[in-house]
């Protein structure tokens, strides 16, 4: 019984000091009440209401959390809807028969409605003080968290969450909204503050300094100077992040409407290097190679066709961000090897597109569109006879073009940019007169080509086979 007790207070005692570490002081807890705030029902997902009101009536806590009730404050409509609650999952998947429960790492419970899916997932708990269990909490080496299904209260909750302003609660029984860490005013003074230590923050896990970086970019914010201070020391720890993870990560960063701010933060604070190591390292002084003005250009253009309602395929996005390594690799295999530029282009291909999916893993559906649109690119300035027509059949004929106008701007290239100009023609005119432009481009002078002349062969020795 003595060393029972003993081994109880040795736990107690070592979590206060390291909750005195990683932890911030708790602010008081503020209720803002329903006249004091912007949220309405009417604004929130139906389906989000029903899972807020069945946990309820099943005597569990229930909360709107998180970018939801940060986007309903800000007045702007949100993307999605998570809740928080008391329930663990195996008790969410009791009440609900539309529930299935995801993941290892975080164990969360989806409460699907058709295409709209209600993420579920249960107040978390302190790691400082449990029982070491594999199967509910581990931690690698470096700090980071390989699990964590370690359950606690709303208020430990608040404390475990990433940054002050997506630690805020929206309560359907009251309709107040509950700020344990000092939320509301850092939103109001836009500001990006991660909450407890940064440097401990972010070894649990390192994608919370790409979170820091999105958050800013997307909402106008700035980031504070102590969550900021460590992102350039510890920027190689997205190293150690899952590859399918950093994939889902990037198509957040620079597919979600404002890619090229937060491109240009990401690159401010050494962190697209880990991402699109291939790329950094053609980046110049300057920041006007062509490569580097290809890429604002197709960031650019995506945010604008994100927010004009326009669909955006990521791998025309890739396949312009690594069209210049490419072009290096495949001169250099070229002038390696002796190969011709076609072999050398191909075999440069697969290198960059491997070194690309060992950062990130881009699926296969992906990286073979990427292919054909490189593959198209040397076939544009092939276009006499029929070569034109079967051309623009290619189903990724489009995206080749609008890549090739890209490349054109990019370089100042008056001979892409007659190509470009007469490939822009030949798609909106009708057939007679498209058949007219392939009969000019026949009747053009061409370079004549030097034949050689047949090798001479060795006389056959006698006896040879």
């Amino acid at each position: 019984m003595f060393t029972r007790v003993a081994n109880f207070c040795r736990k107690v005692l070592s979590r206060d000091e390291s909750m005195a570490d990683d932890v911030i002081v708790q602010n008081p807890m503020s209720v803002i009440p329903r006249e004091q705030h912007a949220i309405s029902r009417k604004d929130i997902s139906e389906n989000a209401l029903k899972v807020l009101y069945r946990l309820n009536k099943a005597g569990y806590e229930a909360y709107l959390v998180g970018g939801g009730v940060r986007d309903l404050l800000l007045g702007q409509k949100p993307k999605d809807f998570d809740v928080t609650t008391s329930a663990t999952p195996e008790q969410v998947r009791k009440l609900f028969r539309n529930c299935r429960l995801v993941g290892r790492r975080f164990r969360l419970a989806h409460v699907m409605f058709g295409p709209e899916i209600i993420e579920v997932a249960t107040f978390r708990g302190h790691h400082e003080g449990n029982p070491p269990d594999r199967t509910t909490s581990q931690q690698g080496q470096n700090g980071m968290l390989l699990r964590d299904n370690i359950f606690g209260s709303i208020e430990e909750d608040a404390q475990r969450r990433d940054f002050t302003i997506n630690s805020l609660y929206y309560s359907v029984a009251d309709f107040t909204v509950r700020d344990f860490v000092g939320g509301v005013p850092d939103l109001k003074a836009g500001l990006i503050r991660l909450i407890g230590t940064p440097e401990t923050r972010y070894r649990e896990d390192p994608v919370r300094m790409l979170r820091a970086v999105r958050f800013a970019a997307k909402l106008d914010m700035r980031i504070s100077a102590e969550t900021a201070e460590p992102i350039p020391r510890l920027a190689t720890l997205i190293n150690d992040v899952p590859p399918a993870r950093l994939f889902e990560e990037a198509l957040k960063l620079l597919q979600a409407g404002y890619g090229f701010e937060t491109y240009k933060l990401l690159r401010e604070y050494g962190l697209f290097q880990p991402l699109f190591p291939s790329i950094t390292r053609n980046f110049t002084e300057q920041g006007d190679s062509a490569m580097e003005r290809i890429i604002d250009q197709v960031l650019k253009n995506t945010d604008n066709r994100i927010h004009n309602d326009m669909r955006v395929n990521p791998a025309f996005l890739f396949a312009a961000m690594f069209w210049y390594p490419l072009l290096e690799m495949a001169q250099k295999i070229a002038q390696e090897s002796g190969l011709a530029y076609h072999d050398a282009f191909a075999l440069a291909t697969n290198d960059v597109l491997d070194e690309a999916c060992r950062s990130l893993a881009i699926p296969k559906r992906i990286t073979t569109l990427v292919r054909d649109i490189w593959q198209l690119q040397l076939r544009m300035s092939r276009r006499q006879g029929k070569r034109a027509w079967k051309l623009m059949e290619h189903p990724k004929f489009r995206a080749a073009y609008d890549l090739m106008a890209l490349r054109a701007e990019a370089e100042s290239d008056q001979e892409l940019q007659r190509l470009v100009q007469w490939w822009g023609e030949f798609q909106v005119s009708a057939p007679p007169a498209q058949k007219d432009m392939l009969t000019d481009l026949d009747e053009e002078p061409t370079p004549r080509r030097r034949h050689r002349r047949p090798r001479k062969r060795a006389p056959r020795r006698e006896g040879a086979a």
